[in-house]
């Protein structure tokens, strides 16, 4: 048990970030809400992410890979908990968004950070466990967070909760700081000037690994594919309960408790059975069944045919996110890690926005039924791309253990 003391404490700044997180989303969107009374400013917030990624990732991954990931962190949380401090003292709703964004900014760097921390930390044999674990504990971060947040509003102002966060940060700040230093090696790479042209060098070196490493980049793009088609289709999703299948806001609530329930147990089975459960059916089988649950939610009529749909979408990802992190976890180098998943994330976040602003437009003009529907079945052709990748005879080396040959 000596060997999860640290995996463990890092799982517990995970899920304290992560609750806080929750926290300060929604008692952002309620002050946004007070201040305009606009879905718009409240759709606007939501695009402040990607657009945040976009911005910051084409050149954090340079910095990551060179710089100490923990020192990394731990800034970031310091950080992003005094920006979220001065939010109730911001004058007007401009400055609430200019900081949300750099917040935002923070955010997607810290979350390449931590992968390359944790890759470094976790021992490949552990890896598996780990992930399942780390699924489990963001997803009860789903459903206590919320739970917390309106405890913080019954006691007081969505101002309270947003200081609670910031108090959250810190204490993730902390736990970090008692982490063990995993970049040891990087003493040659630190004194580096960071330039532009040292990024131009640093994506063509991304480009060649893909460009070498072919299966190894699509299993990360059918990865980005199912979080952009995820991410698409769920900004229909309360529009279609309340609007369509005319569900009360209490029933919705219960439909999100079906979803974490659907997360919590599949999290439990991948925790458990992490030896049994081979990382190519996890991808395969993960994705497709994840894009049958958005199938079987919009053909639903109503909540108790909506119900089974919703948790198969919490229970089937669970196994598809395991799925694919161990496996770039295991083949994509921790040196150039940093580096490989920030300039993918900058794609995939501008495939969010356009994917997200095309279904909403589509929605808007025609009806959310059938876009939904159409957005679910192209899902479920990449789960077919998915399960015949994972599954041919040719690829089967890169899913046996200790098959991480390029992880050094």
């Amino acid at each position: 048990m000596t060997r999860w003391k640290y995996p463990l404490m890092l799982l517990g700044g995970i899920g304290i970030s992560n609750v806080g997180g929750w926290v300060y989303l929604i008692a952002l969107n309620l002050i946004i809400l007070n201040e305009t009374g606009s879905p718009l400013a409240i759709a606007l917030l939501y695009i402040l992410g990607p657009i945040a990624t976009i911005c910051s990732n084409a050149w954090a991954g340079s910095l990551i890979d060179r710089v100490n990931t923990r020192r990394i962190m731990l800034g970031i949380d310091v950080f992003r908990a005094l920006c979220i401090a001065l939010i109730p003292f911001l004058p007007s709703l401009i400055y609430v968004y200019l900081l949300a964004f750099i917040i935002n900014m923070g955010s997607a760097i810290f979350q390449p950070t931590s992968m390359v921390y944790m890759t470094k930390l976790i021992p490949e044999k552990d890896r598996q466990r780990f992930n399942a674990l780390r699924s489990f504990i963001n997803s009860c971060g789903s459903l206590i967070g919320p739970a917390i947040a309106g405890f913080l509003f019954w006691m007081g102002t969505p101002y309270t909760a947003i200081h609670v966060n910031a108090v959250a940060l810190l204490f993730s700040a902390l736990i970090i700081m008692m982490l063990p230093n995993v970049d040891s090696k990087l003493k040659e790479t630190e004194g580096q000037r960071f330039t532009w042209d040292m990024i131009k060098n640093d994506i063509r070196v991304v480009f060649n690994f893909s460009k070498d490493y072919t299966y190894v980049t699509k299993i990360y793009l059918l990865f980005s594919g199912t979080t952009i088609f995820m991410t698409a289709i769920d900004s229909l999703e309360a529009a279609f309960a309340k609007g369509v299948l005319s569900i009360s806001d209490t029933n919705y609530g219960f439909l999100l408790s079906v979803f974490g329930a659907g997360i919590i147990i599949g999290s439990i089975i991948n925790s458990v059975f992490s030896k049994q459960l081979a990382v190519n059916l996890l991808i395969g089988f993960g994705t497709i069944f994840t894009s049958i649950g958005y199938l079987v939610l919009y053909s639903s009529s109503g909540f108790f045919s909506a119900a089974p749909g919703v948790f198969l979408i919490g229970f089937a990802v669970t196994f598809a996110n395991t799925g694919y992190l161990t496996f770039y976890q295991n083949h994509v180098p921790v040196r150039m890690m940093g580096r490989f998943v920030s300039i993918f994330s900058v794609i995939e976040a501008g495939l969010i926005v356009a994917l997200t602003v095309l279904i909403g437009i589509a929605a808007e003009l025609t009806s959310i039924r059938p876009v939904g529907l159409i957005g679910s079945f192209a899902f479920f052709l990449l789960g077919v791309m998915a399960l015949k990748a994972v599954l041919g005879a040719k690829r089967q080396e890169y899913f046996k253990k200790g098959a991480s040959s390029l992880n050094s």
